[in-house]
Protein backbone atom coordinates (compact mmCIF):
# COMPACT_ATOMS: atom_id res chain seq x y z
CA UNK A 1 0.00 0.00 0.00
CA UNK A 2 1.40 3.30 -1.04
CA UNK A 3 1.64 6.41 1.28
CA UNK A 4 -1.33 8.44 -0.35
CA UNK A 5 -3.75 5.00 0.00
CA UNK A 6 -4.34 6.26 3.28
CA UNK A 7 -8.14 5.34 5.37
CA UNK A 8 -10.20 8.47 5.12
CA UNK A 9 -10.36 8.73 8.72
CA UNK A 10 -6.72 9.92 8.51
CA UNK A 11 -7.55 12.68 5.78
CA UNK A 12 -10.46 13.94 7.87
CA UNK A 13 -9.49 16.56 9.67
CA UNK A 14 -11.02 16.99 14.09
CA UNK A 15 -13.79 18.84 14.04
CA UNK A 16 -14.22 20.79 17.48
CA UNK A 17 -16.93 19.02 19.40
CA UNK A 18 -18.71 22.13 19.51
CA UNK A 19 -19.07 22.18 16.05
CA UNK A 20 -20.46 18.61 15.77
CA UNK A 21 -23.98 17.99 14.64
CA UNK A 22 -25.83 16.73 18.37
CA UNK A 23 -27.83 14.00 16.38
CA UNK A 24 -25.06 12.65 14.92
CA UNK A 25 -23.16 12.23 18.34
CA UNK A 26 -26.47 10.36 19.58
CA UNK A 27 -26.06 8.20 16.68
CA UNK A 28 -22.46 7.29 17.62
CA UNK A 29 -22.96 7.02 21.53
CA UNK A 30 -25.89 3.99 20.40
CA UNK A 31 -24.61 0.60 20.64
CA UNK A 32 -23.99 -1.59 17.58
CA UNK A 33 -27.01 -3.53 16.86
CA UNK A 34 -26.12 -7.61 16.59
CA UNK A 35 -25.79 -8.90 12.92
CA UNK A 36 -28.98 -10.18 11.38
CA UNK A 37 -29.72 -13.74 12.11
CA UNK A 38 -29.32 -16.01 8.70
CA UNK A 39 -31.70 -18.26 7.11
CA UNK A 40 -30.42 -21.44 8.88
CA UNK A 41 -30.71 -19.88 12.37
CA UNK A 42 -34.38 -19.89 12.03
CA UNK A 43 -34.82 -23.12 10.96
CA UNK A 44 -33.14 -24.23 13.88
CA UNK A 45 -35.73 -22.18 16.27
CA UNK A 46 -38.93 -23.25 14.36
CA UNK A 47 -38.92 -27.20 15.61
CA UNK A 48 -38.17 -26.60 19.50
CA UNK A 49 -41.48 -24.34 19.59
CA UNK A 50 -43.56 -26.92 18.07
CA UNK A 51 -42.47 -29.73 20.40
CA UNK A 52 -43.39 -26.72 23.50
CA UNK A 53 -47.19 -26.24 21.97
CA UNK A 54 -47.11 -30.29 21.57
CA UNK A 55 -46.40 -30.58 25.05
CA UNK A 56 -48.39 -27.71 26.30
CA UNK A 57 -51.94 -29.44 24.60
CA UNK A 58 -50.77 -32.89 26.50
CA UNK A 59 -50.24 -31.10 29.50
CA UNK A 60 -53.41 -29.69 29.30
CA UNK A 61 -55.43 -32.51 27.98
CA UNK A 62 -54.29 -34.71 30.75
CA UNK A 63 -55.87 -31.89 33.48
CA UNK A 64 -59.29 -32.04 31.16
CA UNK A 65 -58.81 -35.83 31.95
CA UNK A 66 -57.56 -36.58 35.22
CA UNK A 67 -60.73 -33.59 36.62
CA UNK A 68 -62.91 -35.69 34.12
CA UNK A 69 -62.20 -38.75 36.04
CA UNK A 70 -62.26 -36.97 39.39
CA UNK A 71 -65.67 -35.85 38.65
CA UNK A 72 -67.08 -38.69 37.32
CA UNK A 73 -65.72 -41.20 40.62
CA UNK A 74 -67.26 -38.39 42.95
CA UNK A 75 -70.67 -38.65 40.98
CA UNK A 76 -70.48 -42.41 41.29
CA UNK A 77 -69.22 -42.79 44.44
CA UNK A 78 -70.70 -40.09 46.42
CA UNK A 79 -72.78 -37.28 44.89
CA UNK A 80 -75.43 -39.88 43.38
CA UNK A 81 -76.09 -41.03 46.69
CA UNK A 82 -76.98 -37.80 48.54
CA UNK A 83 -80.55 -36.37 48.05
CA UNK A 84 -80.83 -33.16 49.52
CA UNK A 85 -84.03 -30.80 49.13
CA UNK A 86 -84.89 -27.18 50.90
CA UNK A 87 -88.45 -27.61 50.95
CA UNK A 88 -88.58 -29.07 54.08
CA UNK A 89 -90.75 -27.40 57.12
CA UNK A 90 -90.68 -28.40 60.69
CA UNK A 91 -94.00 -29.85 62.13
CA UNK A 92 -95.22 -31.61 65.18
CA UNK A 93 -98.58 -33.25 66.72
CA UNK A 94 -99.89 -30.14 67.85
CA UNK A 95 -102.81 -30.71 70.51
CA UNK A 96 -106.19 -28.85 70.60
CA UNK A 97 -107.16 -28.03 74.08
CA UNK A 98 -110.47 -28.77 74.45
CA UNK A 99 -113.55 -27.78 76.91
CA UNK A 100 -114.80 -31.14 77.98
CA UNK A 101 -117.71 -29.44 79.82
CA UNK A 102 -119.97 -26.06 79.45
CA UNK A 103 -119.09 -23.52 81.97
CA UNK A 104 -117.80 -19.66 82.93
CA UNK A 105 -114.43 -19.28 82.67
CA UNK A 106 -113.25 -17.85 86.18
CA UNK A 107 -109.34 -17.88 85.23
CA UNK A 108 -106.75 -18.17 82.69
CA UNK A 109 -103.32 -19.10 83.37
CA UNK A 110 -101.69 -19.81 80.81
CA UNK A 111 -100.64 -17.02 77.53
CA UNK A 112 -99.27 -17.86 74.63
CA UNK A 113 -95.49 -18.44 74.25
CA UNK A 114 -95.78 -20.34 77.36
CA UNK A 115 -93.70 -23.24 78.29
CA UNK A 116 -96.19 -25.51 80.20
CA UNK A 117 -96.01 -29.23 81.45
CA UNK A 118 -98.30 -32.53 81.02
CA UNK A 119 -101.05 -31.59 83.72
CA UNK A 120 -100.32 -28.00 84.30
CA UNK A 121 -103.77 -26.10 85.15
CA UNK A 122 -104.47 -23.72 82.02
CA UNK A 123 -107.68 -22.46 82.93
CA UNK A 124 -110.84 -22.91 85.04
CA UNK A 125 -114.54 -22.73 84.69
CA UNK A 126 -116.68 -22.06 87.63
CA UNK A 127 -117.54 -25.26 89.73
CA UNK A 128 -120.99 -24.17 91.04
CA UNK A 129 -123.50 -26.03 89.15
CA UNK A 130 -121.30 -29.18 88.72
CA UNK A 131 -121.16 -29.10 92.47
CA UNK A 132 -124.99 -29.11 92.56
CA UNK A 133 -125.06 -32.31 90.78
CA UNK A 134 -122.24 -34.51 92.71
CA UNK A 135 -124.19 -33.47 95.61
CA UNK A 136 -127.77 -34.71 93.94
CA UNK A 137 -125.88 -37.66 92.61
CA UNK A 138 -124.69 -38.49 95.74
CA UNK A 139 -128.15 -38.56 97.61
CA UNK A 140 -129.66 -40.72 94.74
CA UNK A 141 -126.69 -43.00 95.51
CA UNK A 142 -127.66 -43.73 99.32
CA UNK A 143 -131.69 -43.68 98.01
CA UNK A 144 -130.94 -46.44 96.12
CA UNK A 145 -128.97 -48.49 98.70
CA UNK A 146 -132.15 -47.54 101.02
CA UNK A 147 -134.51 -49.23 98.58
CA UNK A 148 -132.15 -52.47 97.69
CA UNK A 149 -132.05 -53.17 101.94
CA UNK A 150 -135.99 -52.43 102.19
CA UNK A 151 -136.63 -54.86 99.06
CA UNK A 152 -134.36 -57.42 101.51
CA UNK A 153 -136.30 -56.64 104.20
CA UNK A 154 -139.39 -57.17 102.06
CA UNK A 155 -137.98 -60.65 100.93
CA UNK A 156 -137.83 -61.87 104.29
CA UNK A 157 -141.37 -60.83 105.38
CA UNK A 158 -142.81 -63.01 102.31
CA UNK A 159 -140.78 -65.62 103.37
CA UNK A 160 -141.77 -65.80 106.65
CA UNK A 161 -145.35 -64.76 105.62
CA UNK A 162 -144.55 -67.96 103.49
CA UNK A 163 -144.61 -69.92 106.62
CA UNK A 164 -147.08 -68.33 107.84
CA UNK A 165 -149.53 -69.41 105.18
CA UNK A 166 -147.81 -72.96 105.78
CA UNK A 167 -148.88 -73.61 109.17
CA UNK A 168 -151.95 -71.76 108.49
CA UNK A 169 -152.78 -74.41 105.79
CA UNK A 170 -152.11 -77.53 108.10
CA UNK A 171 -154.52 -75.75 110.53
CA UNK A 172 -157.37 -75.52 107.84
CA UNK A 173 -156.15 -79.12 107.18
CA UNK A 174 -157.21 -80.55 110.78
CA UNK A 175 -160.42 -78.65 110.49
CA UNK A 176 -161.69 -79.82 107.51
CA UNK A 177 -160.81 -82.91 108.84
CA UNK A 178 -163.01 -82.73 112.27
CA UNK A 179 -165.82 -81.35 109.91
CA UNK A 180 -165.33 -84.71 107.79
CA UNK A 181 -165.43 -87.13 111.23
CA UNK A 182 -168.42 -84.97 112.24
CA UNK A 183 -170.30 -85.56 109.19
CA UNK A 184 -169.44 -88.99 109.22
CA UNK A 185 -170.85 -89.38 112.74
CA UNK A 186 -173.82 -87.18 111.78
CA UNK A 187 -174.35 -89.62 108.76
CA UNK A 188 -174.51 -92.65 110.85
CA UNK A 189 -177.13 -91.21 113.51
CA UNK A 190 -179.16 -90.51 111.00
CA UNK A 191 -179.01 -93.64 109.21
CA UNK A 192 -179.73 -95.30 112.43
CA UNK A 193 -182.75 -93.60 113.26
CA UNK A 194 -183.88 -93.87 109.75
CA UNK A 195 -183.82 -97.12 110.42
CA UNK A 196 -185.99 -97.10 113.45
CA UNK A 197 -188.44 -95.06 113.08
CA UNK A 198 -190.49 -97.61 110.91
CA UNK A 199 -190.40 -99.58 114.28
CA UNK A 200 -191.55 -96.84 116.24
CA UNK A 201 -188.56 -96.66 118.41
CA UNK A 202 -187.17 -93.33 117.22
CA UNK A 203 -190.05 -90.35 117.63
CA UNK A 204 -189.92 -87.88 114.67
CA UNK A 205 -188.55 -84.71 116.32
CA UNK A 206 -185.48 -87.30 116.75
CA UNK A 207 -185.14 -87.65 113.23
CA UNK A 208 -186.01 -84.38 112.00
CA UNK A 209 -182.74 -83.47 114.75
CA UNK A 210 -180.80 -86.09 113.23
CA UNK A 211 -181.34 -84.98 109.43
CA UNK A 212 -180.45 -81.29 110.95
CA UNK A 213 -176.94 -82.72 112.35
CA UNK A 214 -176.08 -84.47 109.24
CA UNK A 215 -176.99 -80.88 107.47
CA UNK A 216 -174.99 -78.66 109.78
CA UNK A 217 -171.47 -81.54 109.45
CA UNK A 218 -172.08 -81.24 105.67
CA UNK A 219 -171.77 -77.37 106.02
CA UNK A 220 -169.33 -77.30 108.20
CA UNK A 221 -167.07 -79.62 106.02
CA UNK A 222 -167.80 -77.26 103.07
CA UNK A 223 -166.50 -74.26 105.32
CA UNK A 224 -163.59 -76.18 106.15
CA UNK A 225 -162.50 -76.84 103.06
CA UNK A 226 -162.98 -73.82 101.40
CA UNK A 227 -160.54 -72.19 104.28
CA UNK A 228 -158.40 -74.77 103.52
CA UNK A 229 -158.53 -73.58 99.57
CA UNK A 230 -158.18 -69.72 100.31
CA UNK A 231 -154.92 -70.41 102.86
CA UNK A 232 -153.54 -72.24 100.12
CA UNK A 233 -154.17 -69.19 97.54
CA UNK A 234 -152.44 -67.18 99.93
CA UNK A 235 -149.55 -69.18 100.34
CA UNK A 236 -148.87 -68.95 96.82
CA UNK A 237 -149.86 -65.32 96.68
CA UNK A 238 -146.88 -65.16 99.35
CA UNK A 239 -144.46 -67.25 97.84
CA UNK A 240 -144.94 -65.28 94.40
CA UNK A 241 -144.32 -61.96 95.85
CA UNK A 242 -141.13 -63.84 97.43
CA UNK A 243 -140.13 -65.05 94.42
CA UNK A 244 -140.37 -61.42 92.65
CA UNK A 245 -138.62 -59.76 95.40
CA UNK A 246 -135.50 -62.14 95.16
CA UNK A 247 -135.19 -61.61 91.30
CA UNK A 248 -134.61 -57.86 92.40
CA UNK A 249 -132.64 -58.92 95.04
CA UNK A 250 -130.75 -61.43 93.12
CA UNK A 251 -128.72 -62.63 95.77
CA UNK A 252 -126.23 -59.88 95.51
CA UNK A 253 -124.74 -57.39 98.06
CA UNK A 254 -127.12 -54.00 98.40
CA UNK A 255 -124.04 -52.37 96.62
CA UNK A 256 -123.76 -54.38 93.97
CA UNK A 257 -127.34 -53.61 92.85
CA UNK A 258 -128.04 -52.79 89.42
CA UNK A 259 -129.84 -49.73 90.72
CA UNK A 260 -126.95 -48.95 93.00
CA UNK A 261 -124.31 -49.41 90.21
CA UNK A 262 -126.74 -47.19 88.15
CA UNK A 263 -126.44 -44.54 90.58
CA UNK A 264 -122.93 -44.91 91.77
CA UNK A 265 -122.10 -44.52 87.70
CA UNK A 266 -124.15 -41.23 87.71
CA UNK A 267 -122.40 -39.89 90.38
CA UNK A 268 -118.86 -40.50 88.80
CA UNK A 269 -119.58 -39.24 85.74
CA UNK A 270 -120.89 -35.71 87.79
CA UNK A 271 -117.63 -36.10 89.93
CA UNK A 272 -115.71 -36.21 86.44
CA UNK A 273 -117.64 -33.39 85.53
CA UNK A 274 -116.87 -31.49 87.65
CA UNK A 275 -113.11 -32.15 87.71
CA UNK A 276 -113.05 -31.25 83.98
CA UNK A 277 -113.62 -27.97 84.88
CA UNK A 278 -109.88 -28.01 85.03
CA UNK A 279 -108.73 -27.87 82.14
CA UNK A 280 -104.72 -28.74 82.43
CA UNK A 281 -102.50 -29.15 79.43
CA UNK A 282 -102.39 -32.31 77.88
CA UNK A 283 -98.94 -32.93 76.15
CA UNK A 284 -95.63 -31.07 77.46
CA UNK A 285 -94.92 -27.60 74.95
CA UNK A 286 -95.40 -24.16 74.15
CA UNK A 287 -98.96 -22.37 74.38
CA UNK A 288 -100.69 -21.26 70.86
CA UNK A 289 -103.66 -19.72 69.69
CA UNK A 290 -105.37 -19.27 72.95
CA UNK A 291 -108.52 -18.18 71.58
CA UNK A 292 -110.35 -17.61 75.66
CA UNK A 293 -110.75 -14.57 77.71
CA UNK A 294 -111.60 -14.65 81.72
CA UNK A 295 -115.38 -14.45 81.89
CA UNK A 296 -116.40 -16.12 78.81
CA UNK A 297 -118.81 -18.53 78.22
CA UNK A 298 -117.50 -21.74 76.82
CA UNK A 299 -119.59 -24.98 75.42
CA UNK A 300 -118.53 -28.32 75.75
CA UNK A 301 -116.28 -29.28 72.26
CA UNK A 302 -114.93 -25.50 72.52
CA UNK A 303 -111.43 -25.70 71.23
CA UNK A 304 -109.78 -22.99 73.87
CA UNK A 305 -105.96 -22.87 72.85
CA UNK A 306 -103.43 -25.73 71.90
CA UNK A 307 -100.00 -26.55 73.19
CA UNK A 308 -97.57 -27.43 70.33
CA UNK A 309 -95.28 -30.85 71.74
CA UNK A 310 -91.76 -29.12 70.49
CA UNK A 311 -89.86 -31.63 72.13
CA UNK A 312 -91.61 -34.54 69.51
CA UNK A 313 -91.21 -31.76 66.47
CA UNK A 314 -90.19 -33.93 63.59
CA UNK A 315 -89.84 -32.44 59.87
CA UNK A 316 -91.85 -32.80 56.70
CA UNK A 317 -89.50 -32.68 53.67
CA UNK A 318 -90.77 -32.60 50.35
CA UNK A 319 -88.94 -34.22 48.19
CA UNK A 320 -89.51 -34.52 44.02
CA UNK A 321 -90.39 -38.10 42.94
CA UNK A 322 -87.49 -38.14 41.09
CA UNK A 323 -85.29 -38.19 44.48
CA UNK A 324 -86.40 -41.09 45.79
CA UNK A 325 -85.68 -43.62 44.18
CA UNK A 326 -83.21 -44.96 46.67
CA UNK A 327 -84.30 -43.52 50.18
CA UNK A 328 -85.70 -45.65 52.56
CA UNK A 329 -86.69 -45.50 56.29
CA UNK A 330 -84.40 -45.64 58.69
CA UNK A 331 -81.72 -43.85 56.28
CA UNK A 332 -79.74 -41.35 58.03
CA UNK A 333 -80.83 -37.46 57.17
CA UNK A 334 -78.49 -34.13 57.73
CA UNK A 335 -80.62 -30.92 58.39
CA UNK A 336 -79.55 -27.71 58.53
CA UNK A 337 -82.57 -24.49 59.61
CA UNK A 338 -82.51 -20.87 58.53
CA UNK A 339 -82.62 -20.16 62.34
CA UNK A 340 -79.53 -21.52 63.27
CA UNK A 341 -77.50 -21.34 59.90
CA UNK A 342 -75.16 -24.06 58.81
CA UNK A 343 -73.11 -24.34 62.21
CA UNK A 344 -75.81 -26.10 64.30
CA UNK A 345 -76.56 -29.59 61.89
CA UNK A 346 -79.59 -31.64 63.23
CA UNK A 347 -79.40 -35.61 62.78
CA UNK A 348 -82.69 -37.71 62.04
CA UNK A 349 -83.73 -41.00 60.15
CA UNK A 350 -86.54 -41.28 57.55
CA UNK A 351 -89.53 -42.34 59.31
CA UNK A 352 -91.68 -42.68 56.53
CA UNK A 353 -93.49 -41.63 52.93
CA UNK A 354 -96.74 -39.95 52.83
CA UNK A 355 -99.46 -41.87 50.78
CA UNK A 356 -99.97 -39.10 48.35
CA UNK A 357 -98.37 -36.22 46.89
CA UNK A 358 -98.84 -32.58 47.95
CA UNK A 359 -100.80 -31.84 45.07
CA UNK A 360 -103.18 -35.08 45.37
CA UNK A 361 -104.27 -33.19 48.47
CA UNK A 362 -105.02 -29.58 47.43
CA UNK A 363 -108.32 -28.00 47.63
CA UNK A 364 -108.72 -28.09 43.67
CA UNK A 365 -106.65 -31.15 42.46
CA UNK A 366 -105.21 -30.83 39.02
CA UNK A 367 -107.51 -32.63 36.75
CA UNK A 368 -105.25 -34.83 34.77
CA UNK A 369 -107.88 -35.68 32.31
CA UNK A 370 -108.46 -32.47 30.55
CA UNK A 371 -107.02 -31.96 27.01
CA UNK A 372 -104.21 -29.09 28.24
CA UNK A 373 -102.80 -31.41 30.40
CA UNK A 374 -98.97 -30.16 31.21
CA UNK A 375 -96.97 -33.05 32.99
CA UNK A 376 -95.49 -31.77 36.30
CA UNK A 377 -92.69 -33.19 38.65
CA UNK A 378 -94.55 -33.94 41.48
CA UNK A 379 -92.99 -33.72 45.63
CA UNK A 380 -93.73 -36.68 48.18
CA UNK A 381 -93.66 -35.15 51.86
CA UNK A 382 -91.19 -37.54 53.45
CA UNK A 383 -91.16 -37.90 57.16
CA UNK A 384 -88.28 -37.30 58.88
CA UNK A 385 -87.89 -38.11 62.78
CA UNK A 386 -85.29 -35.61 64.68
CA UNK A 387 -82.89 -36.69 67.90
CA UNK A 388 -84.50 -35.58 70.98
CA UNK A 389 -81.56 -34.64 72.11
CA UNK A 390 -80.46 -32.13 69.67
CA UNK A 391 -83.86 -30.48 70.32
CA UNK A 392 -83.43 -29.92 73.43
CA UNK A 393 -80.15 -28.20 73.19
CA UNK A 394 -81.55 -25.91 69.96
CA UNK A 395 -85.51 -26.35 70.07
CA UNK A 396 -87.28 -24.98 66.86
CA UNK A 397 -90.71 -24.33 66.21
CA UNK A 398 -93.66 -25.87 63.95
CA UNK A 399 -93.30 -24.20 60.58
CA UNK A 400 -89.16 -23.26 60.45
CA UNK A 401 -87.63 -23.65 57.04
CA UNK A 402 -85.21 -26.50 56.48
CA UNK A 403 -82.68 -28.52 54.62
CA UNK A 404 -82.83 -31.78 54.31
CA UNK A 405 -80.04 -34.13 52.56
CA UNK A 406 -80.53 -38.03 52.83
CA UNK A 407 -77.67 -40.45 52.61
CA UNK A 408 -79.31 -43.24 50.40
CA UNK A 409 -75.69 -45.22 50.76
CA UNK A 410 -75.75 -45.86 54.32
CA UNK A 411 -76.67 -49.18 55.43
Amino acid sequence: MTPESTTPESTIKETPMADRDPQIMLEEARPAAPPAAGIGAADDIAPDAGAKRKRGFAILGGIVLAAGLIYGGYELLFAGRYVETDNAYVAAEIAPVTALAAGTVIKVAAVDTMAVKKGDVLLELDPSDARIVVAEAEAAVAQALRRVNQTVATGTALDAQVSASDADIRRRQALVGVAAANLARARLDLTRREALVSGGAVSGEELSSARNGFAVAQGQLAVAEADLAQARAARGSAEGQSSANAALVGGTPPGENPDVLAAKARLERAKLDLARTVIRAPVDGIVTQRAVQLGQRVAAGTVLMTVVPLGDAHVDANFKESQLRRVKPGQPVELTSDLYGGSVVFHGRVAGFSGSTGSAQALIPAQNATGNWIKVVQRLPVRVALDPKELKAHPLRVGLSMTATIDTGAK
